[in-house]
Formats: C-alpha cells, sequence, structure tokens
C-alpha cells in the first residue's frame, strides 16, 4: 500500500479539489484507489456524496460508517479501531473512507497521546496509529495499493496523525505571497513530525502493532493557476511563482536556493493547473469530476474543450504522481 497525503496549512489552494480529481482519474485509468476523508470539515465527502446519501450517514446519533465511526472505539474509551471498515463505492474503482465532522473531537486525545508514545505507551501508539491502520485494512478490503489523504489546512494533532501515516506527500500551492509564507511553516513542520516519529517508534513495545513508517517523502508539488492569459499567469502572479521553486528547496527539501530556476524547468513542480472556474458550478451540480461533464449538464462551445484540456491535464498529473511513487510504473487510458 501507498499512501500519498495532499497537504498544505493555507486554505483556498485546491487540495480538496486535486485528491477527488485524482482520485477519479485513478478510477477511469483501471486503478483501484481509496480517497480518504480525513478533514473534519469533510469537504471531500460532500463533493462525492449526494444530500441525500449524506444524510443517511449523518444520523444524529452514532456515526458508524464514517471515520469517526472507526476511531469511536478509542474516543470513548472502549477499546481500538473498529473491525468493522466501510469503504463508501463512489465508482467501481474508488472507494471512499468517509470524513465526518465529529472528528475533530480526535483532537485532544491525538495530542495527549504524543508525548506518551516517548515512554513506550502501548496504547498511546494505538492511538496515534489509528489512521493508519483504518487506511491499511481498507486497502486490503478494497484490494488496492493507492490510499489519496485529504486533509484539513492547519498544523494540528489530527493533521499530524494523518501525515505520519503518508508514505509521500504532494504539497498544492496558490502563487500568492499566502502560499510562500506556508511554505516556510509547513517544510520545517513536517521534517519535525517525520524526525519525532521515527523516533518514537523505536520504542514500540508491541512488535504485531502496525504502525506507519512515517516517511512522509516529498513528492512535488501543483500550482494552482488563478488566472493566466496567452497560457501564462497573469502579472499579478509571476513574482510569486517566481519564487516558488527556491522555497520548496529551502523549506521542504531543506536543500540550498537554486533561484534562477524557474517553475517550468523545476522537476519538483508536479503541474500548473487551471483553475476551470466556470466549469467547477456544474460540476457541483450534477456531482462529478470536471472531466466528466457532458454538452447534457451545460459543457457546450468553449466549455467542452476545457473539460478535454482538463482531461489531458489530470491525467498527465495522476501518471506523473505514480511514477514517482511506484517506481516507474505508468497508467494510461490509451
Amino acid at each position: 500500500m501507498k499512501t500519498i497525503a495532499f497537504f498544505n496549512n493555507k486554505g483556498g489552494v485546491g487540495k480538496t479539489s486535486l485528491v477527488y480529481h485524482l482520485a477519479w482519474m485513478y478510477a477511469e485509468m483501471g486503478q483501484r484507489v481509496i480517497a480518504a476523508d480525513l478533514d473534519p470539515q469533510s469537504n471531500l465527502t460532500s463533493m462525492c456524496l449526494s444530500e441525500n446519501r449524506l444524510e443517511e450517514l449523518w444520523p444524529d446519533e452514532h456515526h458508524p460508517y464514517t471515520i469517526k465511526g472507526m476511531i469511536d472505539p478509542i474516543l470513548r474509551g472502549l477499546g481500538d479501531v473498529s473491525n468493522d471498515i466501510h469503504i463508501e463505492q463512489v465508482d467501481i474503482n474508488f472507494g471512499l473512507i468517509t470524513g465526518d465532522l465529529g472528528l475533530s473531537k480526535f483532537e485532544d486525545k491525538l495530542s495527549e497521546q504524543w508525548p506518551k508514545c516517548s515512554d513506550g505507551d502501548e496504547s498511546a501508539f494505538r492511538v496515534l496509529s489509528a489512521f493508519y491502520r483504518i487506511l491499511h485494512n481498507a486497502a486490503q478490503d478494497f484490494e488496492t495499493d493507492l490510499v489519496l489523504i485529504d486533509v484539513g489546512p492547519n498544523l494540528g494533532a489530527i493533521n499530524r496523525s494523518a501525515i505520519i501515516a503518508a508514505d509521500y506527500i504532494v504539497i498544492p500551492l496558490a502563487p500568492d505571497l499566502y502560499s510562500i509564507q506556508g511554505l516556510q511553516n509547513l517544510g520545517p513542520t513536517i521534517q519535525n513530525w517525520r524526525k519525532q516519529w521515527k523516533e518514537r517508534i523505536l520504542k514500540n513495545p508491541e512488535d504485531s502493532l502496525i504502525l506507519p513508517k512515517g516517511n512522509i517523502e516529498p513528492v512535488g508539488y501543483i500550482v494552482l493557476q488563478h488566472a493566466i492569459h496567452q497560457n501564462k499567469p497573469v502579472k499579478a502572479y509571476e513574482k510569486w511563482i517566481r519564487r516558488i521553486p527556491a522555497q520548496y528547496r529551502n523549506h521542504v527539501l531543506d536543500e540550498p536556493e537554486k533561484s534562477t530556476i524557474s517553475v517550468e524547468e523545476d522537476n519538483h513542480c508536479l503541474a500548473m493547473i487551471k483553475h476551470y472556474r466556470s466549469l467547477m458550478p456544474m460540476a457541483m451540480e450534477v456531482k462529478k469530476p470536471l472531466f466528466h461533464l457532458k454538452p447534457a449538464d451545460g459543457a457546450i462551445g468553449s466549455h467542452m474543450q476545457a473539460v478535454h484540456q482538463c482531461y489531458s491535464d489530470f491525467e498527465i498529473l495522476a501518471n506523473k504522481i505514480r511514477e514517482r511513487c511506484f517506481s516507474g510504473l505508468s497508467l494510461s487510458t490509451q
């Protein structure tokens, strides 16, 4: 199983939309994939499912078919993660670990258990590895080797537990000052989480407990283009785009800056994705990815051209991520 987290502590950079569209693209390619909604805001879940289905999954009482239901025994102090792992089938090849607004209740317990791992406390390791073990079991049940993880835009304990469950990390960025500043916080935080978890797992007292390795290897970054003109970013964003390669190397990879390299030349840049602003309301209305829109959905004329371009963009991106995480294995819909 390979777990890939999409993470930025700044919101509005297209993180959830990327997970959603990449999961659909992998499914289109014939790759079975699970998308895990580990963000208490549950935006990925609401993108995937109808309101009627959400009402069924989120009744007034217990939520056994969501991520919160799966960790509920831990929250209540009654045991370990649930043995009943629910995978919501969005498509034949696309499974979803459904999110839950109640997941925010897990934050305090995760914070409390983090220092206890240093003392070799087995129960602390069970709490902190809960997400990983749920994903591990879900991947076995769904017969997939690929899990995409969506998390919220913060550096809290829930995200720390989700990120240490990731083999790889992809960082979505916007061409603005906030993303540049965010990298300066994000990079060192990821490095610290990796280092601290590696130190802790050496003190795990129970060899049979399945724990994440906490590699959190950076795959690269994706730039969300808010606006373009003649296939180039508008001037307002150009100065921020020029700064991204050096900032990424310095703060995420802890390497010397190479100030002369451009985003287009940077092998750490996985893609520059257009915003596709006019298509998004259509896609949200019909609960489809952008590249599945049809004329019957309202995508006519230039919109259909954008749909085809979007398909090509995500196909290239999906293959690039897959190649970097699976040692050169490429997928194709051709």
